[in-house]
């Protein structure tokens, strides 16, 4: 097996041992992360009925500013975008699923100004 085969599935492990713990509902959905090299994503997803309530990006039109995405004050901006947005839709709290990313850098910035923005975790 190559070593990019190899680090593939050591990845795809850790996102399922991750995300079968996590299940999002009406109450309480789930904020999923995609980290690329030059972009961070965010969702909040509703996996009773498998639909995204919301979602915010680097490179979304409202966050527009942004020189690059692929760092730790874009990731605070997003988070910022999507806790705002969970408060406006009334949303109190959700499960964060980091995916396959650890909870460092860009990851934990982003939940920590989701926090910040009023969002319980």
């Amino acid at each position: 097996m190559n070593h990019q085969k190899a680090n593939q599935h050591l990845r795809q492990r850790r996102k399922f041992r991750v995300r079968k713990r996590i299940f999002g509902t009406s109450e309480r959905p789930r904020l999923s992360v995609h980290r690329s090299l030059r972009h961070i994503y965010v969702q909040v997803i509703n996996d009773t009925t498998g639909r995204t309530l919301m979602a915010a990006s680097t490179r979304d039109k409202e966050l527009a500013p942004i020189p690059y995405g692929g760092n730790r004050d874009a990731a605070a901006k997003v988070g910022k975008s999507i806790g705002e947005q969970a408060k406006a839709a009334g949303i109190q709290s959700v499960c964060f699923d980091r995916g396959p990313h650890k909870y460092h850098g860009r990851v934990a910035a982003l939940a920590d100004a989701a926090r910040a923005a009023g969002l319980e975790f």
